[in-house]
């Protein structure tokens, strides 16, 4: 998909050094705030991004759209983190 952008001349200026990479930077903040919205999970993320797990996290907490993690999510580790050491 191409989407294109009409920015007024007199703005062109003062955004020119950002200009080169404009196209990803937009990329990011829709990804961001899909992300966010919870619209995407990081592992799309990753894949739109062409990032790994890692990078993903990294990306996401620079951005401060930290991970949906929930209680429920929380107490689910735990039990299995409990299974486990049972297990061994």
């Amino acid at each position: 998909m191409q989407i294109t952008i009409d920015l007024p001349d007199e703005y062109i200026q003062r955004l020119e050094p950002d200009l080169a990479n404009l196209s990803q930077h937009i990329l990011e903040t829709l990804v961001v705030n899909a992300y966010k919205e919870r619209r995407l999970t990081s592992a799309e993320v990753g894949r739109i991004l062409d990032l790994n797990r890692f990078e993903v996290d990294a990306f996401l907490k620079q951005h401060q759209a930290y991970l949906h993690y929930t209680t429920s999510d929380f107490n689910q580790d735990i039990q299995t983190s409990q299974r486990i050491q049972q297990q061994q």
